[in-house]
């Protein structure tokens, strides 16, 4: 038994089995013990929150936590309404690890490579070529993984596997359904997944579901007005499903048609179909404007994709790909970069509660003249906190045992 020395609501002396004790045993102990209500108990060790859920899909043991004996434990009061909303994002976590085993049960049955469910280090632009910032790392996760599992289940579909690609699209609606909808907003995915969702129905032809495509396809036009305005201007030319010759909008329209003359909505039909046929004829790509963009070096693929992009304007769709081949020239040298931190990230080894050695904090101190070695060692010992770190290094005698520690490392 391992002693746990508790002190705010409740001040005393747990005795606990760190190897199977979970917080959510330990705060209903200490909430107990404070004639308090268990959402209204926050706690605190080593400076870090201790959460229900450690990302693995079941609550983690106290001793995975970090917590050892003797450990020094603080109690805190929050409101009902925070201890509410901590639990909803505890909740939301274990519900993206569930996602995430799911798809990785995926994985095994489709083994593509498609799906690379242990890469969450993904960076996401929104319309504006801008970064996405998220307000916590359950939205990123849950993006990332909505993102992945959408992505595996375009391939599916390119290989007409449509009722396995419904069930990836299934999770992957589950995984965006996490995020904060103001994240969601910024990206096309959400309205996309669900156009390709509709696209399934009809492929498979169940005529059951066509109650539910015209909802999913209002939840997509919705969703791309809201980020784009109604009459969608700014709105990427995408490549979608099985015809990728056609733009976001031609293909939604394409199926509302479809959709609202098998509910018997004939004028709607006739609307939508109509449209979507304007469309098609609007992204022709004349052979003299492609024959011009090819010339320059570029795919017909990619000169067509530019030239609709850029409303058939030459100029523009050559300057659009030489831009865009230039950012996946700095993608490839950000991801090269950023597997390189990793790789050293590993030879520093993980902090007392298995944290990675944070780069930009190495950077920060080795930029005022301190070894980088030393550097990470005295982070790795103090939990990243910098102000620590350079206490130790600055001390000839906390010095001298991180070099020690190092030589024989």
């Amino acid at each position: 038994m391992a002693k746990l020395k508790i002190a705010g609501t409740w001040s005393g002396v747990l005795e606990v089995e760190l190897e199977t004790w979970t917080v959510p045993m330990l705060r209903e102990e200490v909430a107990k013990r404070s004639n308090m209500l268990p959402e209204t108990i926050n706690l605190i060790c080593a400076g870090k929150v201790l959460k229900d859920d450690h990302g693995g899909g079941c609550d983690s043991k106290l001793s995975q936590l970090g917590v050892k004996n003797n450990s020094k434990v603080l109690a805190t009061r929050i409101s009902v309404d925070e201890g509410k909303s901590l639990m909803a994002e505890e909740e939301r976590s274990r519900r993206v690890a569930r996602i995430k085993a799911a798809a990785t049960a995926l994985v095994n049955r489709h083994a593509d490579g498609s799906l690379p469910v242990e890469d969450f280090n993904l960076e996401l632009e929104d319309q504006n070529g801008e970064k996405v910032r998220f307000g916590s790392e359950t939205d990123r996760r849950a993006m990332m993984m909505g993102l992945m599992l959408h992505a595996n289940a375009k391939s599916l579909i390119k290989r007409h596997m449509y009722k396995d690609a419904l069930e990836v699209l299934t999770m992957g609606e589950e995984a965006f359904s996490l995020c904060d909808p103001k994240v969601l907003e910024f990206v096309d995915n959400g309205p996309l997944l669900q156009i390709d969702m509709v696209w399934c129905y009809f492929m498979l032809r169940d005529i059951s579901w066509l109650s539910e495509a015209g909802i999913r396809l209002r939840k997509a036009r919705e969703g791309i007005e809201r980020a784009h305005g109604k009459d969608s201007s700014r709105v990427r030319l995408l490549q979608a499903g099985r015809h990728p010759e056609l733009a976001l909008h031609l293909r939604m329209e394409l199926l509302e048609g479809v959709a609202a003359y098998h509910s018997g909505q004939f004028d709607k039909a006739r609307n939508a179909l109509t449209s979507a046929q304007a469309k098609f004829f609007q992204l022709q790509v004349p052979d003299e404007s492609l024959s011009l963009v090819m010339s320059m070096g570029f795919k017909e693929q990619d000169a067509k994709r530019a030239l609709r992009i850029c409303s058939q304007d030459v100029g523009s769709a050559i300057d659009f790909l030489v831009e865009e081949k230039a950012k996946r020239v700095k993608e490839r040298e950000d991801n090269e970069q950023r597997r390189k931190e990793i790789m050293e990230q590993k030879r520093y080894g993980l902090t007392p509660l298995k944290k990675a050695v944070d780069i930009e904090k190495i950077k920060e101190l080795v930029s005022i003249g301190f070894e980088k070695e030393l550097v990470a060692e005295a982070l790795r010992r103090n939990e990243n906190d910098s102000q620590k770190a350079l206490d130790d290094l600055t001390n000839p005698e906390s010095n001298s045992a991180i070099q020690v520690t190092n030589f024989f490392s």
